[in-house]
């Protein structure tokens, strides 16, 4: 038997977004590419297709290896799909996550001038050292 399914319900099944909802905007956004083919949340997936999806700094590379009809744990995923992020995509985001922020609570407003040069010699001596 032929499973068709969607793209948003598929790249919810195999746990690249955690809600249906999250994968269906992000199709409707044009985050999400299939054979360099920006895609509608309501594109059937076919065996073979290479999906490209933009997640905040870093693009996502996957190959489809096999369709399924509903969410799998974390370990069946490598069953359904193949990674073929590049190497350095990942290195981006583990730089990204290693980048200290500077955090306000909310409702203190604009920083100082004091405050924003104490930010910034935070960060210069983080990169320094």
């Amino acid at each position: 038997m032929l499973i068709k399914i969607r793209a948003d319900k598929f790249l919810w099944c195999v746990r690249l977004f955690k809600t249906r909802v999250l994968s269906n905007e992000a199709c409707s956004k044009s985050k999400v590419k299939i054979n360099n083919n920006t895609i509608k949340s309501s594109y059937i997936i076919k065996v073979g297709d290479v999906i490209i999806i933009k997640k905040k700094l870093i693009c996502i590379t996957i190959k489809v290896k096999d369709i399924l009809n509903r969410r799998v744990s974390a370990k069946l995923v490598e069953n359904y799909i193949e990674n073929m992020t590049p190497e350095s995509e990942i290195i981006k985001l583990k730089a990204s996550l290693k980048m200290p922020h500077n955090y306000r609570e909310k409702g203190s407003g604009r920083p100082t001038k004091k405050e924003r040069r104490d930010m910034i010699k935070g960060l210069k001596n983080y990169f320094e050292s």
